[in-house]
């Protein structure tokens, strides 16, 4: 049985908590929950860099303690605290213990599990509600970090004739299978990894990770993209914006449209 660590901050202000939750991400915590001014995140034991969250904290000159969770404890912690998200009248999300939700476009019904993008957190919202903006029918998609399947699986519902979803998390990969399956989806393959495809084109990519992934994989990223493609990203803060700016200005791309919400950015791309 997996074990989880849990890192809990208190007295934090919301700014601070959203820029921590970007520092944490980066080192590996894939499961976060807010309450009032508390912050509780959550990483493998096997996965947890001491040194890194010890220069994290020092930088934001916060304490926190630190417990050992089972996996079991976790997604009874989990599910008891998952409300439905509803963005706007286009989505909703919610978990298969919650009655259907009315008057939305889409609604897409998960697993609650520790899997990053539950659509509680800004990035997948923005995600989101740029995808209302593009067109998916017949298109090819290529979601690079799928954590949950949530935006594979609207690509499907919009009418995307093929996605691919890849995660290098192993329980994202098995959290988004069982998502599949509950939303009776058939176009989505799935896979695991931690690289790009190569020999293949998509006409929209999808990247929700964080800065440093993005910027790392952003050649290869556009080299799978179709000459008329569009490139959404986000999970990066807006002291981030000049430096992914400028990296889609070294490929030619132009951007058309950028959202923020708190300190989190959603950035679309056109070539």
């Amino acid at each position: 049985m997996i074990q989880y660590l849990q890192i809990v901050f208190q007295n934090l202000s919301g700014e601070t908590s959203e820029l921590l939750i970007a520092n944490l991400i980066e080192i590996g915590f894939d499961g976060f929950e807010e309450e009032g001014s508390i912050l509780k995140a959550f990483i493998p034991v096997d996965r947890f860099d001491n040194t890194a969250l010890d220069e994290i904290t020092r930088s934001f000159k916060i304490n926190f303690s630190k417990s050992i969770i089972e996996e079991t404890n976790w997604n009874h912690l989990w599910e008891s605290n998952f409300e439905p998200v509803i963005i706007d009248d286009f989505v909703a999300i919610r978990a298969d213990f919650h009655e259907p939700i009315k008057n939305v476009q889409h609604e897409i019904v998960i697993t609650p599990k520790m899997s990053f993008g539950t659509g509680h957190h800004a990035t997948t919202k923005m995600m989101i509600q740029q995808m209302r903006k593009i067109d998916f029918i017949d298109k090819t998609v290529f979601d690079f970090g799928t954590g949950t399947g949530i935006l594979s699986i609207l690509a499907e519902k919009l009418g995307a004739s093929k996605i691919i979803a890849v995660d290098n998390d192993e329980w994202s990969v098995e959290n988004t299978k069982e998502n599949i399956q509950r939303n009776n989806c058939h176009k989505i393959e799935l896979k695991k990894g931690d690289t790009i495809l190569k020999d293949q084109s998509f006409n929209i990519i999808s990247a929700n990770i964080n800065k440093n992934v993005i910027l790392d994989h952003f050649s290869s990223l556009i080299n799978q993209l179709d000459t008329s493609g569009i490139l959404v990203i986000s999970g990066i803060i807006s002291e981030d914006k000049v430096d992914v700016l400028s990296k889609a200005n070294d490929f030619y791309l132009k951007y058309d449209d950028i959202m923020t919400d708190n300190d989190w950015m959603c950035i679309r791309f056109s070539r």
